[in-house]
C-alpha cells in the first residue's frame, strides 16, 4: 500500500478504538448493559450492526470466489449458511425469540423446560455449543484476515524493520494474530454499545469501498469481455442436474477447483441445502451474535424488524462490491498473484484484485473497508461467548451474588481466553471454505434437531433436548471420519451429504428421550405458552391456558408465516442477483430482479410488516415480562 493508504487505514483503527473508549464507562455499568446494551437501543443501529457484523472478509473472499468459478449460479449457493435463515426470524422467529424478554440462548433453556435435572443439562449444553460456535466463527474470520492482509503488506519490507524472519506460511498467521488482537481490545472496553457504534462507522466504509469497486469494474470491463473471459452458461442463473460449466479450455485450474468442491451434482447440491437450511432456520438463530442482537431489541416487533431488514440493507452493498473484484479479476486474471504455497489459490481472488487494480487512496478505503468488515465480524462473534460462561455458568453456579463490576470485570478475562482459543485452532485450519463447512453442516448439523422440536412440541422436555444435542453433536464429529473413507466423492461437502444421517440419529435419541421420561411442569408449559404463543402442538398446553382464560386463542399464522418465508427468500435471492447482473451489465436481468424486489416487497409490507404484533392479543392488559 501508498503511504496514504496507510494513513486511511490507521485512521479507521485510531477511530474505533475512540468509540470504544467513549462508550467504554456506560457499557461497564452491568451484564446487561455490556451485553445487551440494557434493550434500549434502537432498532436500526442494531439492523446496521447485524449487516456490518455479517459482511465479514472471510465469507466475501468465499463469495467472489464462487462468482469467479460458479457464475450467476452462485447466488444459490449462499443457502449452505443458510442465508434465508433471516427469513425465518423475520417472519416469526425473532418475535417468538424476544417475547421470551431473556438474556441468552442458554437462559431461554429453563424459561422453556424449567428448572430440574433435564433443563439444567440442557442448559450446559447450549453453553457449551455456543462457546464451541464462536469459536468456529472466529477461526473463519481469523484464516480469513491473514490470507487478505498477507497481500497488502510486503514481509520482505516488515519483516527485516522488526528483527524477525518468518516462512510464507507463517506470514498470514502473523498478519491475523495482529488484527485479531486489536479487536479484542476494542471489543473488550466497549462492550456491545462500542460494537454497535463502531458497526454503523464500518458499514459506511464498506458501502463506499462497494461503490468506488463496483463503478471501477464497470469503466474497465464489457459485457463482450465476460463473457470471452467465461464459459458458456456462466451468465445464467439457471441449472440442470449437473452444472454445466467447463472451464477446462479457458481455465484448468478452475475446474479442478469445481472438482474439489463437490458441487457438480448442482440439482442433488440445491436439495440437500434447501433440505438442511429449512430445518436449520426452523431451529432458531444459534447462540451467537444474531441471537444477540435479537434479545437486544427493544420490543419484538423491533427484533422482527432488524431481522427483516437485515438482508434488504446488506444484500445489495455487499454483491456490488464481490461482483465488481470478480469482474475485474475474470478479464485481468493474468495480472493477478493467486500463489499460496505452490499452488493456485482462487481465495485469493478478492485481496489481489485491489491490489492489481486500486489506485492509491482508492486501495486505502476497499483495505479499510474489508478490514471493517473482519472486525465487525470478529468483534460480533467475540461477544457472544463470554455471556455464556459469564452469565450462565459463573453467575448462575459458581457465585449467585456477583457483582456487576466483578461480571464485567470477568467477561474482559473470558474474552481474551476466548481468543486465544480461537488462535490455536486457526493454525491448524488450511482454508476458508474448510472453516466454513465445519461450522454449516457440522456444528450446525448437531445443533437442528432439539432446537427445531422445542419451538413446535409441547412434549419435549430438557432431558430430550439434552440427549439430542449430544447425539447431535457426536455425530457431527464423528461421522465425516467414520463415512468419509465410504464417499470420497463428496469431497468437500461431505458434512452436508451426511446431514439427513446426522438428523435421523439425533431425532430419534431426542424424541426417544423425550417420551420415556417425565414432562416438563405444566406451570412452566403455561407460563412459556401464555408469553411466546408458537404454533405447532401444543393443543394439552391451549387447553390449560383456555380453562385459566377462556378468549385465549392459539396461534393459526402458520400459513401466513409459510408464504411470507417464500416471498421473503425470492426478495432475498432477487436481493443478491440484481447488483450482480448491473455490474456485469446485464440490465434485461436486472430489471427482472427489481420487479421481483418490488412485488414480494409490496406483498410482504401487507403479510408481514402491517400485521407485526409484540404479544398475543388476549392478555390483557399487556404481559408480565419474565424477569432474568
Amino acid at each position: 500500500m501508498a503511504p496514504i493508504d496507510g494513513l486511511i487505514v490507521l485512521a479507521y483503527l485510531v477511530a474505533t478504538l475512540a468509540i470504544a473508549l467513549k462508550v467504554r464507562a456506560r457499557a461497564a455499568e452491568s451484564i446487561d448493559s455490556y451485553y445487551l446494551g440494557n434493550k434500549r437501543m434502537p432498532w436500526y443501529l442494531l439492523c446496521l450492526s447485524d449487516a456490518s457484523g455479517m459482511f465479514d472478509i472471510s465469507g466475501t473472499m468465499w463469495l467472489s470466489t464462487l462468482l469467479f468459478l460458479y457464475g450467476m449460479k452462485s447466488i444459490w449457493l449462499p443457502w449452505l449458511w443458510p442465508v434465508f435463515n433471516q427469513v425465518f426470524l423475520m417472519a416469526y422467529l425473532a418475535i417468538w425469540l424476544r417475547r421470551s424478554n431473556v438474556r441468552s440462548g442458554a437462559e431461554w433453556i429453563l424459561f422453556r423446560f424449567g428448572d430440574n435435572r433435564g433443563s439444567r443439562l440442557s442448559h450446559l449444553s447450549v453453553v457449551l455449543f455456543s462457546v464451541i460456535c464462536v469459536v468456529g466463527f472466529l477461526v473463519y474470520a481469523f484464516v480469513g484476515i491473514g490470507k487478505f492482509m498477507e497481500l497488502f503488506l510486503p514481509w520482505e519490507s516488515i519483516g527485516p524493520a522488526l528483527g524477525l524472519t518468518l516462512s510464507p506460511a507463517q506470514v498470514p498467521v502473523a498478519y491475523a494474530v495482529f488484527f485479531t488482537t486489536l479487536v479484542t481490545i476494542y471489543v473488550v472496553l466497549g462492550g456491545l454499545p462500542g460494537i454497535v457504534w463502531t458497526d454503523v462507522l464500518q458499514f459506511g466504509i464498506m458501502t463506499l469501498a462497494a461503490f468506488f469497486v463496483a463503478g471501477m469494474a464497470m469503466t474497465m470491463v464489457t459485457p463482450a469481455q465476460i463473457a470471452a473471459a467465461t464459459p458458456e452458461g456462466w451468465m445464467s442463473p439457471g441449472f440442470g442436474w449437473h452444472l454445466g460449466l467447463d472451464w477446462s479450455a479457458i481455465r484448468p485450474e478452475a475446474a479442478a477447483k469445481i472438482a474439489g468442491d463437490g458441487y457438480e451434482l448442482f440439482t442433488a447440491l440445491m436439495m440437500m441445502m434447501l433440505f438442511s437450511g429449512i430445518l436449520k432456520s426452523a431451529a432458531g438463530p444459534a447462540p451467537s451474535y444474531d441471537m444477540q442482537r435479537v434479545l437486544a431489541t427493544r420490543s419484538p416487533r423491533d427484533a422482527a424488524k432488524v431481522t427483516g431488514f437485515v438482508s434488504v440493507v446488506l444484500m445489495p452493498i455487499r454483491y456490488l462490491m464481490i461482483a465488481g473484484f470478480t469482474v475485474l479479476a475474470l478479464v485481468f486474471v493474468d495480472r493477478l498473484d493467486l500463489a499460496s504455497g505452490g499452488k493456485v489459490d482462487f481465495e485469493n481472488l478478492l485481496p489481489a484484485a485491489i491490489q492489481a487494480f486500486m489506485p492509491a487512496g482508492v486501495r486505502g478505503v476497499i483495505v479499510t473497508g474489508l478490514l471493517a468488515a473482519f472486525m465487525a465480524t470478529f468483534a460480533s462473534s467475540l461477544n457472544a461467548a463470554p455471556l455464556y460462561i459469564v452469565n450462565d455458568v459463573y453467575r448462575r453456579y459458581v457465585n449467585t451474588d456477583a457483582s456487576q463490576r466483578l461480571l464485567v470485570r470477568l467477561s474482559y478475562a473470558v474474552s481474551v481466553a476466548v481468543v486465544l482459543l480461537a488462535m490455536g485452532i486457526g493454525l491448524f485450519v488450511a482454508s476458508i471454505n474448510d472453516a466454513l463447512q465445519w461450522i454449516v453442516s457440522g456444528l450446525w448439523g448437531g445443533y437442528t434437531v432439539s432446537n427445531v422440536i422445542k419451538w413446535y412440541w409441547w412434549r419435549f422436555n430438557g432431558e430430550g433436548y439434552f440427549a439430542g444435542m449430544v447425539a447431535g453433536i457426536a455425530c457431527s464429529l464423528s461421522f465425516p471420519f467414520v463415512f468419509g473413507p465410504l464417499l470420497p466423492q463428496a469431497g468437500a461437502i461431505l458434512p452436508l451429504y451426511l446431514f439427513p444421517l446426522i438428523i435421523a440419529v439425533s431425532g430419534a435419541v431426542a424424541i426417544g428421550a423425550s417420551l420415556m421420561t417425565k414432562p416438563t411442569d405444566p406451570a412452566v408449559l403455561l407460563g412459556f405458552y401464555r408469553q411466546v404463543r408458537p404454533w405447532g402442538f401444543w393443543g394439552p398446553v391451549q387447553a390449560l391456558l383456555q380453562a385459566e382464560n377462556p378468549a385465549a386463542q392459539p396461534n393459526r399464522e402458520l400459513p401466513r408465516n409459510a408464504f411470507n418465508i417464500v416471498v421473503g427468500t425470492l426478495m432475498q435471492t432477487a436481493l443478491v442477483a440484481t447488483p450482480v447482473f448491473l455490474v456485469v451489465k446485464n440490465f434485461a436481468g436486472m430489471a427482472a430482479c427489481l420487479v421481483v424486489v418490488l412485488v414480494c416487497g409490496g406483498i410482504l409490507w401487507r403479510t408481514w410488516y402491517r400485521r407485526l404484533a409484540d404479544w398475543p392479543e388476549d392478555l390483557s392488559g399487556g404481559p408480565v415480562e419474565r424477569t432474568a
